[in-house]
Formats: structure tokens, C-alpha cells, sequence
């Protein structure tokens, strides 16, 4: 794919100037001039030096708004949060401890020590840090590791000074100080996120790298208007400030090169970096050196943008930082762990809705014709077909009737068949359907083993029939009841989306992400969107 910058009448292409070698590296210069630097081993850092002076004195672009720095203000409430929290906590545990403290004098003590030492062990498990604010699971997780760190740290102090403090005072305390401050966080993360949807509490971030790379990211970031990083531009290869990216209509503030040289400019909040070969490990590092002084994160979006979490590992070798990308587990000790929850929350869930599914089936039947569950046949893991069970929300011709709505199909960017307003639908139908109330006896399919409650979405074998080898990856686990796609769209994804968000799943699968989903799930359903 041809890489392109919308120019108009300004200076050629960078392609057309500097030819296609590692060996060099292109800048402008202080006339705006492009021109190339041979980065071999023995002249590297000289060179280097010389063009980021070169770069530094180069013509700048327009000066922009310095961003609000939001997360510094919400660090310090959520400190604030979770020392509320701990005092809580204490009241809370010198009422239901079995004994208080045998020493009177350690009373005060205990008050205002625990908020203080609660804090210091979130901040030592990194609960306060820049990148994990509003991050969600990870946020959460700190919070637990906060806990134990407090009774290692109270029973490393009862060994050393022998104080007499109860300890039926911590056992509650503690976890009671954990559960509030969780609560507070979620509704501070709730708080933050409204705020991003209105705009406000966002990080301009600028992305560097080559332009095809530069307009995908910023597609990407946009679609996630949650994630907080607010692009304002790029610098990609022969770039000069006043033009446009044309395929993400994205101003360009500078060349490649001269990243450093817009954050000081613009004072960004981050700075986004493509995988790419311009932007090797030396032009990588000396970019870090010089952004240093600005306040500025260097994030960069590495080529295997699917695999996250538990996979990823840096391990020294050779005097280098190696990135170690483990397999993804499809069978094993977690697997039964995750089956073994599946069916019992699967069980659960058919005693508590059993009522439910009475009133729904009679619904169904006292308004159409026909039965109240349908039946189709779905593909499950490693191709296994199996027939899954649904409510009943379309008329019972609905499937003769579809070749005369295919015309009419929302979805012409992959396999599925959508239609808003879709006249199949009975009125019961469209209920069920906002809330994914249809697709509740699926529970009996997950207790049969044929899904699971989170995975990717079963599909039809006809879908199965024209899948691209990569899409073949969402077959090797089982279909889940809910997933990724469930909780960040439902039926407004496009094809493209969804197979990306089941692929990211079936590649970075975890108990805690299914924990996660499963959350995110009940919201999703409560609010209704995206569902049709």
C-alpha cells in the first residue's frame, strides 16, 4: 500500500529523495531540507548528536494549547479515596473485632496510622501510577496486591516490636479498606470516563512513523474514546507542518525526526511510536534521551498489536532486553479451572431464571405462532458443529424470507447479516433482543459443554466456510455466551471489528479477563445499545 501525504504543491515525496536503506537517517534540516545521516555503528554517535542540533534548529510548527495535566488531580483523589477508605475500615474493625487493642496508648495509634500505612502500600504496588489510572482490571489488581504487602508488613512489625495489637483488628480491617477502596476506584473510573466522553481528562498524544502505520493507529485511538489519548497530529517521513494526512485526516506538525522537537513545541502528554524499520533501536533510544526533559510518555505500538498480558515477558540475554512471546494456553490446569466455573455458574444461573425463562416462553407463545426456542446449528471448538438454543424472536418464515432482505444487508464488510429495523422481528422479539434476554438458554449449552460463558461468538458454518486462516484461530476455543465483542459494540461492530476483538481473546484468554467480561457484560445488556 503506497504511502501518501497530502502536500498540495510543497516538496516531493520522501521516497523519491532518500533511497530505502537501514543504513541511513533522513531529517530536515534547518532550510528545510531533506537529507540523510549514515548511521554506521563507529559514526552513530557523533551523527546523532549532529542531526538532533540540526533538528532542534529547524523551523517550528504552530505553538498548541498545553493539555491540562488531569491525572496528577486524580492520583492525589484516589489517595484521598483510599485513605477515607482505610479510616472506614478501622472504625469498622474496632466495632467488630472479637478484642481490641490490649494497650489503650496503641488506639490513636492504630486510627491514624492505618490510612497513612494503606496508602504507602498501594503506592509501593504502584497503585498510583500515570499509565495504570483508570487501566481498570490491572488498577484492581494493585489494590489486592496492596492487601497482602499490608500483612506482611504487620506481621513483620508484631515480630519485630512484639506490640500487642489484635489481629482480629487487621483481618477485618484490611480486606474491609480493600473493598472500599475498590468500590471508590470504580466509581472514580465511572467519574473519569464520563468526563472522556465529554472531553475532558484526555492526553494529547502525537504519533511518529510512517504514514499508512500513523493513520491506522489514529483510526484505532479514535474508536476508543475510553482509553483517554486524544491524537493531535504526526510526524511521519518527509512531513512538514501545514499539511494533512490524508488517509486519517490528521495534521502532520513535522518529519519523523523532529518528534522530539513538536513535544517541546506543542507540550504533548505522549508520544505514540509505529513499528517500523526508519525507526530503529538508536533513532528509538536517542528519541527516548530526548524526550526526557519534556514530561512526555514514549509509548510505542509494537507489530504484534494482539498479544498482551501474561504472554509478553522481557528477559535479558546477551546484554539485550529480549521480548518473549509465550504461547497461548488451550488446554491445561486453567482450562478445567475455567470449564469447572463455567458449569457452575451455568447451573446457577438456569435455578435463578427459571422463572424468567417460564414468563419468557409463554410471551413468546401467547403473541406468534410457533415454538418458543429455536434451534440452530453453530460451529464450536476445533469445528466440532453443535446446536445452540435461543428464544424464538423472529417469525417462524424467518429464514425463507431471507434472500429477499439480502440486498438490504448492513454488514457488506464480511460475513454477517445485519439489518436495522429488521421486519422478521416480533415485537416480543425486539425486546429480548435489546437485552439479550434471547439468548439466555444458552446456558444449557455451556452446562453440555458445547460453549463457554466468555469466548468468541459461535458461528455459522456457513460463515466457517469462507474464514481466512486467521479467522480459523477463533475455532480453538469454545464459543462463549458473551465476549469482547459483547461488551465494546454488539451488533454496531463491523466484521473487521469483531473477528479482531475474538482474536485478541482467544490470544490473551485469563480467568481475570473473563472475570472482567462477565462485569462488563451486565452493563452492557442493562443499557440496551448496539443490540438489534
Amino acid at each position: 500500500m503506497t504511502e501518501t501525504v497530502d502536500r498540495g504543491s510543497s516538496s516531493p515525496p520522501l521516497a523519491d529523495v532518500i533511497p530505502d536503506t537501514r543504513a541511513s537517517w533522513p531529517y530536515i534540516d534547518r532550510r528545510g531540507t531533506v537529507k540523510t545521516v549514515d548511521i554506521h555503528p563507529l559514526r552513530r554517535a557523533a551523527d546523532l548528536r549532529a542531526t538532533t542540533a540540526e533538528v532542534s534548529a529547524s523551523p517550528a510548527p504552530a505553538r498548541l494549547r498545553r493539555p491540562v495535566r488531569w491525572d496528577s488531580l486524580y492520583a492525589v483523589s484516589l489517595a484521598a479515596v483510599d485513605g477515607v477508605a482505610a479510616v472506614s475500615a478501622g472504625i469498622v474493625a474496632a466495632g467488630l473485632a472479637t478484642r481490641a487493642p490490649a494497650d489503650p496508648a496503641l488506639h490513636p495509634v492504630a486510627f491514624f496510622l492505618m490510612p497513612i500505612v494503606w496508602t504507602v502500600c498501594v503506592y509501593f504496588q504502584r497503585g498510583y501510577e500515570r499509565p495504570l489510572l483508570g487501566a481498570g482490571a490491572e488498577e484492581f489488581q494493585r489494590v489486592a496486591a496492596a492487601a497482602v504487602t499490608f500483612f506482611a508488613a504487620f506481621a513483620a512489625f508484631q515480630l519485630a516490636t512484639r506490640a500487642n495489637v489484635a489481629r482480629s483488628y487487621v483481618l477485618i480491617a484490611v480486606p474491609f479498606a480493600a473493598s472500599l477502596s475498590l468500590v471508590g476506584r470504580y466509581l472514580a473510573r465511572q467519574a473519569l470516563h464520563l468526563a472522556r466522553r465529554r472531553g475532558r481528562c484526555l492526553t494529547d498524544v502525537l504519533l511518529v512513523g510512517p504514514s499508512t502505520a500513523v493513520a491506522g493507529l489514529a483510526r484505532q485511538l479514535r474508536r476508543e474514546q475510553l482509553s483517554g489519548l486524544r491524537v493531535i497530529g504526526a510526524c511521519v517521513p518527509g512531513g512538514a507542518p501545514g499539511h494533512r494526512l490524508a488517509e486519517a485526516d490528521l495534521p502532520v506538525l513535522g518529519d519523523m525526526f523532529q518528534a522530539a522537537h513538536v513535544v517541546r513545541e506543542t507540550g504533548v502528554g505522549a508520544v505514540a511510536v509505529t513499528a517500523c524499520a526508519e525507526m530503529h533501536g538508536a533513532a528509538l533510544r536517542q528519541l527516548a534521551w530526548d524526550l526526557e526533559s519534556t514530561g512526555a510518555d514514549l509509548v510505542v505500538a509494537p507489530a504484534l498489536v494482539e498479544i498482551a498480558g501474561p504472554r509478553l515477558h522481557l528477559r535479558p540475554a546477551a546484554g539485550l532486553s529480549l521480548l518473549h512471546v509465550e504461547e497461548p494456553e488451550f488446554r491445561g490446569g486453567r482450562r478445567l479451572l475455567k470449564g469447572a466455573m463455567d458449569r457452575v455458574l451455568a447451573l446457577a444461573g438456569c435455578i435463578v431464571l427459571a422463572p424468567a425463562f417460564l414468563a419468557i416462553a409463554i410471551a413468546i407463545r401467547m403473541t406468534t405462532p410457533g415454538h418458543a426456542m429455536y434451534q440452530q446449528l453453530r460451529v464450536g471448538r476445533d469445528g466440532k458443529l453443535f446446536v445452540v438454543y435461543k428464544f424464538r424472536s423472529m417469525y417462524v418464515d424467518a429464514d425463507s424470507r431471507l434472500t429477499e432482505l439480502e440486498r438490504q444487508n448492513e454488514c457488506a464488510d464480511g460475513l454477517l447479516f445485519k439489518v436495522h429495523d429488521d421486519p422478521r422481528i416480533t415485537r416480543v422479539g425486539q425486546w429480548l433482543r435489546k437485552y439479550s434476554l434471547d439468548e439466555l438458554p444458552q446456558l444449557f449449552n455451556v452446562l453440555r459443554g458445547d460453549m463457554s460463558l466468555v469466548g468468541p461468538r459461535p458461528p455459522l458454518p456457513t460463515e466457517v466456510a469462507r474464514y481466512g486462516s486467521a479467522v480459523q484461530r477463533r475455532l480453538l476455543v469454545k464459543p462463549g455466551v458473551t465476549g469482547l465483542w459483547q461488551v465494546s459494540g454488539r451488533s454496531d461492530l463491523s466484521w473487521d471489528e469483531s473477528v479482531r476483538l475474538d482474536l485478541r481473546y482467544v490470544e490473551n484468554w485469563s480467568l481475570m479477563l473473563d472475570v472482567s467480561i462477565l462485569w462488563k457484560t451486565m452493563f452492557a445488556v442493562v443499557r440496551g445499545s448496539g443490540a438489534y
